[in-house]
């Protein structure tokens, strides 16, 4: 049988942040991801020289790197350069707030020093001001180095010693010192297009691109799009095409490729994977020989010929995992479909497993797929499309262990062969034809998240009314040609898929009104640029969104007999989590096994509930064990195992020791419920709890909820109810 060929594909994007008029760059992701993840992703890949893949840099990143290596800054850069003992008080309070932007599990706690930090400026309890005073001059110069030594990449401490032995003091580091870090930082990102460019020039890996800004391509070109996923939806008030637009972010990022690394691009990861019939024509006339989107985005296009049923299996493999053709007025291309399932294992499960069962996991299904597609000629292509940047913050080491490990195990396998798309296709030509490209991206193969909101609709009002503007003043022929380029610029820029993300409910961060705020300066430099004055509509806010909770509280006391059977009295005044997305960065498409989480408090209880898709006994039976962490009080873990055997057992530890005696329950039917004492958790009203829920299979993580950080809940004392009924 032959191999199959892994065709991991990584996609590594950032919005464009800098205003180009003011000059002013409000986020640091480009740098902080820079230093970590397009540095470390590019060594890995050069640590296995018999590993092939492909990485996907969009033209908006990649012009942001050269301008940090060319002295560019950003407003994290500059409060982190200001001596500690100069600080303003605004200053101040903007580190303290700040300066702790990663996700704490992994990139704070680790870190003596800056979970020390963390700890003094008390989030949830302090206001930034009443915790910037409690700052010391050493503390603050060790939170300016912290939230930068933070995003440098594990391998870049093992290829410098120097490095090394910086995080290793630890503390108490001085100004000179600090300085030298932020001097290594931009060594650092003068490496990321280089070390690009030889493992390119090298044969290990293809470079490919993304229209310019990172553009939803289709929306561009006719809004109507839309109705084929979504018949019906409402659409923006304007729906003129934009096809010039979206020509030219095609045009100016393959020419951008090319001085950059020296040819041109064969493969384009379109963005967001978001594809139509429409454009494969424009795409084919800038010289792109192939594409990917998403597996389901096959299945629109092939009438359900190619799927999943309900368990997740693959209908008709062989036809998924191969490539195929497309095309449009005999413009063709070869088109690969990411499969989705392995993609969100790694963004979202394997953080959580030891890395080499989570690498043996991934290619043992791969493995497996090679099976389903049975013996073929062409061997099964498996296509593994992702972000590369994001997900390995939630990795305790950055991802480290889980990369070497696959990469190495997949160059020695016999039965899977790392390849490049571009290599694959020109050994096996797509001879398959999907006849007609259904319009939609890689999520839920829909543009709902980029225009299926009111307020999304109203930033392409915003947008169209600006472009008029723009088109109107070349028409008048009254104003200067670099002018008029800068004004393009700047509408292309918001042209850009990052600001609709944001907008609507579907995704949300603290960062949202920043975010609404950048979309809206860049149209308003438009006005800026040709010396005109911005309208007033643009000045007004057009995200409404809070940054919501992850989940509710209890509102009332717990009448709950833990008899595993449902009942809404018992659980009507709980708190609930529902399971979704947390990471607003990231989006995952299959479901996991924990639909939802209610708990809560009786007088003398903690109660938690699981519910899944269907009945939990059975569900979970698929489960070797069930467990409940509890960040605090710390140490402290219930662990159910035997659920398979339809005899499940629970065990109390804390500090890895059984609590004996303990009068702790479980029940698994239709729910599965929990009760612990409170005496036994030794929490007393007023103290908090943080915990998670986690289903286990062969030490693999199955779920995980909430899928990062914890529930946060206070003890309730025995006034709880009356204050809950007075508010």
């Amino acid at each position: 049988m032959t191999p199959a060929h892994l065709a991991f594909v990584w996609h590594q994007h950032q919005p464009y942040y800098p205003d180009d008029v003011s000059g002013e760059v409000l986020m640091p992701w480009v740098r902080l991801h820079g230093t970590k993840d397009y540095y470390g992703m590019a060594r890995h890949i050069e640590e296995v020289p018999e590993f092939r893949c492909t990485i996907n840099l969009v033209p908006s990143l990649l012009v942001q790197l050269e301008a940090y290596v060319d002295g560019r800054s950003d407003r994290h850069l500059d409060l982190a350069r200001l001596p500690a003992d100069g600080l303003s008080e605004a200053d101040a309070i903007d580190i303290v707030d700040h300066f702790f932007w990663c996700h704490a599990d992994t990139m704070v706690r680790p870190h003596a020093r800056y979970q020390e930090l963390h700890d003094l400026r008390g989030f949830g309890r302090s206001s930034g001001e009443d915790a910037a005073r409690r700052f010391t001059e050493r503390d603050l110069r060790d939170l300016q180095v912290w939230q930068n030594l933070t995003w440098f990449h594990e391998l870049a401490f093992e290829h410098d010693a120097e490095l090394a032995e910086f995080r290793t003091k630890g503390r108490h580091w001085t100004e000179e010192e600090k300085h030298w870090l932020l001097d290594k930082q931009r060594e650092i990102l003068a490496e990321v297009i280089p070390l690009h460019k030889k493992l390119s020039d090298g044969g290990q890996v293809e470079i490919t691109t993304t229209p310019f800004y990172h553009p939803i391509l289709p929306l561009l070109w006719d809004k109507h799009a839309t109705h084929e996923a979504m018949p019906g939806h409402p659409l923006p008030e304007h729906c003129v095409p934009y096809e010039e637009d979206a020509k030219r972010h095609l045009r100016d990022a393959v020419a951008y490729h090319e001085r950059l690394f020296g040819v041109k691009p064969k493969g384009m990861w379109p963005s967001e994977g978001s594809v139509s019939q429409a454009v494969l024509g424009p795409i084919a006339d800038v010289g792109i020989e192939w594409i990917a989107t998403d597996e389901e985005i096959l299945a629109a296009s092939t009438n359900g010929l190619v799927g999943r049923d309900g368990n997740g299996h693959v209908r008709n493999a062989s036809m998924l995992f191969r490539p195929w053709v497309c095309g449009d007025d005999g413009k063709d291309l070869g088109i690969v479909f990411r499969e989705h399932a392995l993609s969100d294992g790694i963004g979202f499960h394997y953080q959580r497993s030891e890395a080499n069962a989570a690498a043996d996991d991934l290619l043992g299904k791969v493995e497996g797929i090679r099976q389903a597609c049975g013996d073929s000629v062409r061997p099964p292509l498996v296509p593994i499309i992702l972000d590369g940047e994001n997900c390995w913050e939630y990795f305790g080491d950055g991802g480290v262990a889980f990369l070497r490990t696959l990469y190495r195990k997949a160059a020695e396998s016999t039965r899977v062969v790392p390849t490049r798309v571009c290599d694959y296709l020109e050994q096996h030509p797509p001879t398959d034809r999907v006849d007609r490209l259904f319009a939609g991206s890689w999520i839920s193969h829909n543009f709902a998240i980029w225009i299926g909101h009111e307020e999304d609709r109203v930033g392409w009002d915003r947008l169209h009314e600006t472009r008029e503007f723009l088109e109107a003043a070349k028409a008048s022929g009254h104003h200067d040609p670099e002018a008029l380029a800068t004004a393009q610029r700047e509408l292309d820029i918001a042209e850009g898929s990052d600001w609709f993300w944001w907008y609507g409910d579907d995704h949300s961060s603290p960062q949202d009104a920043l975010f609404d705020q950048l979309f809206r300066r860049h149209l308003k430099n438009v006005y800026l640029v040709l010396g005109a004055d911005p309208p007033g509509v643009l000045d007004v806010p057009i995200s409404n969104a809070e940054v919501q909770p992850t989940h509710t509280q209890p509102t009332g006391f717990l009448p709950v007999k833990v008899d595993g059977r449902s009942s809404y009295f018992e659980w009507a005044e709980a708190g609930t989590y529902v399971s979704g997305n947390e990471r607003g960065t990231m989006t995952i498409v299959t479901e996991g096994l924990i639909r939802s989480i209610s708990f809560g408090f009786d007088a003398t209880r903690f109660l938690l509930r699981l519910d899944t898709a269907g009945e939990a006994a059975a569900d979970l039976a698929t489960a070797d064990s069930l467990r409940v962490v509890f960040h605090e009080p710390a140490g402290l873990e219930a662990r159910v195992t035997g659920l398979g055997k339809g005899e499940p057992k629970l065990k109390l530890t804390r500090d890895g020791k059984t609590v004996t005696r303990s009068k702790a329950e479980f029940a698994a039917g239709p729910i599965a419920e929990l009760a612990i004492p409170r005496a036994e958790l030794g929490v007393v009203d007023g103290d908090w709890i943080r915990f998670y829920v986690e289903a286990l299979k062969k030490k693999q993580s199955l779920d995980r909820a909430p899928r990062e950080g914890s529930i946060e809940s206070a003890v309730p004392d025995e006034d709880f109810e009356l204050r809950e009924w007075q508010a």
